[in-house]
């Protein structure tokens, strides 16, 4: 069984930059995307960003230039390097990971795994 486990999370100034971390255990060669998905109460979870088993990374357009996403396979972990963060960053920030390799990267639906979730502030 996959778990996935966010930390990092924090209140940070606009313009400044965050690192979440995920740290996953029970790993498997099927795991074919892993990723960040953000929800504000209220709204539906949206992709933010997630990397596939080929190394592969999908971004959102909002974040695209200002987020990175990037696993240390030797650590079992997965980071979201955020940099240049807007006040419309504030979030809470899921871990995700699937078994599907089928249907878009961003449908929250096709994922199987979540963590419990980060929350980031971004104050202007």
């Amino acid at each position: 069984q996959v778990r996935l486990v966010e930390s990092g999370g924090d209140s940070v100034q606009s313009g400044g930059s965050l690192t979440l971390s995920c740290a996953v255990s029970g790993f498997s060669h099927s795991t074919y995307y892993m990723g960040w998905f953000s929800q504000v109460p209220g709204k539906m979870r949206e992709g933010v960003a997630t990397i596939n088993s080929d190394g592969y990374p999908n971004y959102a357009d909002s974040v695209t230039g200002r987020f990175t996403i990037s696993p240390d396979n030797a650590k079992n972990t997965l980071y979201l390097q955020m940099n240049s963060m807007r006040p419309e960053d504030t979030d809470m920030y899921y871990c995700v990971a699937r078994k599907l390799r089928i249907g878009s990267w961003s449908d929250f639906n096709l994922y199987n795994y979540w963590g419990q979730g980060a929350q980031v502030t971004v104050s202007s």
